[in-house]
């Protein structure tokens, strides 16, 4: 293939720019907020999840001590029915007087059972209500995390893009300079050797592969005319001769 010493040169330039596309795509892709974005959605789903959970435990427990509560007020009125029927004299019955205090009795230790299990309830209420508040501030202090890690990561991507769309037009520039056969080369390579199609021959070396090139190498370079398009005979790069190749 043959082009032009100052075309082939633009390949520099045009290797520089794509290789700065390719550090702030890179950038772009690894920026720490993107992580952190996503853990703080991943623990905002935990956070909600265990919220709805804490909450329906809250509701259980709520029909739990209202049920208890109910058992309390009906065991509480057998009691005072018993009572006044005790109290009225309209039992006279030393047997029948005798049951009706037992079964007083029994009602009143029922009664303290189930407010016993009604003051269980209701410290178990209040726990759940303690881890549904504090489940609910830690998620208000989650999202106002994410919001400010989210403003910094559209901060810096919109930084990165005005940087590759910049960029991009000088690329577009450059880019009009190589002839379209040598161009396509040049993507092809830059396509099979990540991202690196052209390099520098520099002292010698190859700046693709960064290994010195041999005599035999170095002479079939020497001797090719000035708009031979050369390749690194070791990575198969398009090499580039300039003032410092070394030749």
């Amino acid at each position: 293939m043959k082009a032009a010493p100052q075309a082939q040169l633009r390949l520099i330039d045009l290797q520089e720019l794509d290789s700065t596309l390719d550090r702030l795509a890179h950038r772009r892709r690894t920026l720490p907020e993107l992580a952190e974005v996503e853990r703080l959605e991943a623990r905002l789903t935990e956070l909600r999840d265990a919220i709805v959970a804490a909450e329906t435990e809250v509701g259980d427990l709520d029909r739990e001590q209202r049920k208890a509560e109910q058992d309390v007020d009906q065991v509480r009125a057998r009691a005072d029915r018993d009572q006044k029927r005790l109290d009225s004299g309209q039992v006279t019955s030393a047997k029948d007087l005798s049951g009706l205090q037992a079964e007083i009795a029994s009602l009143q230790r029922r009664q303290s059972d189930l407010e016993e299990v009604v003051l269980e309830i209701m410290e178990r209420r209040e726990e759940a209500d303690g881890r549904v508040a504090a489940l609910r501030a830690e998620r208000a202090e989650a999202e106002a995390e994410l919001g400010a890690v989210t403003q910094r990561r559209d901060g810096a991507q919109k930084k990165i893009d005005e940087e590759g769309g910049t960029t991009a037009a000088a690329r577009t520039a450059v880019a009009k300079d190589v002839p379209d056969d040598l161009l396509a080369l040049y993507e092809k390579l830059r396509g099979q050797f990540g991202g690196v199609g052209a390099a520098k021959l520099y002292r010698g070396a190859c700046q693709g592969c960064h290994l010195a090139l041999n005599t035999v190498d170095l002479n079939r370079i020497r001797s090719a005319a000035e708009d031979e398009v050369v390749r690194c005979e070791e990575c198969r790069r398009i090499l580039v001769r300039t003032p410092e190749s070394g030749l």
